[in-house]
């Protein structure tokens, strides 16, 4: 049976980037890593004007079913074919991407710890702490490079429903972690902390 990570914590608190670097120690080999964005729902029959105002940043927006059956059959050893999702068209890709499971899952979002279901399964809980004003300036470069959007979007989708659903349900959600890593962007020693304790549960020394 595999082990499952969540990694949870705020819009660009900067959980791909921990986990690469964890990844980096511990090697590839024996990771699966993807993202929880992966499974919002399905918006391909709302108009594109629509799906951009709904909140992206509300549990409800999510296909936790569908995310919890998945998971479940990944750390059972069986392969799976994972939704991706379009940034760009915001929705559900019509493309898949087929998953062999590995010794380590991890798997990441704003959303990795909320969801009590989903949670149970994890093995290792983290999330990654950043202050409000890194996370925004993060968001900003990130989508306006990746997901081509514009400055007064970004910046009032952030103060319209990022910041506020963070402040109601994504970081209070990290009295579930095991783990909490801070990337506020100085040097500290806690992604290497993060990446001994992969390593430990990789050579069976955490069960």
């Amino acid at each position: 049976m595999s082990k499952l990570i969540l990694v949870g914590g705020g819009s660009s608190s900067g959980k791909t980037y921990v986990i690469n670097e964890v990844i980096k120690i511990i090697g590839e080999d024996n990771v699966v890593h993807f993202s929880i964005d992966d499974y919002y729902k399905d918006l391909s029959n709302m108009p594109l004007e629509e799906r951009k105002k709904q909140s992206f940043d509300h549990p409800k927006a999510f296909d936790w079913k569908y995310m919890y059956e998945q998971l479940f059959a990944l750390k059972n050893g069986n392969a799976i074919d994972k939704p991706l999702y379009d940034y760009v068209n915001y929705t559900r890709s019509n493309e898949v991407e087929h998953v062999e499971p590995k010794k380590l899952i991890i798997v990441e979002g704003i959303m990795g710890l909320v969801n009590k279901k989903v949670r149970d399964l994890g093995d290792l809980k983290v999330f990654i702490n950043a202050s409000r004003e890194r996370r925004l300036l993060r968001r900003i470069e990130r989508d306006i490079i990746e997901r081509k959007r514009t400055k007064e979007s970004i910046i009032a989708q952030y103060f319209s429903t990022v910041q506020p659903m963070y402040e109601e349900i994504i970081g209070p959600s990290q009295y579930y972690a095991d783990l909490i890593i801070n990337n506020d962007g100085y040097d500290n020693k806690s992604i290497e902390v993060l990446g001994a304790v992969l390593k430990a549960f990789l050579n069976g020394e955490i069960h």
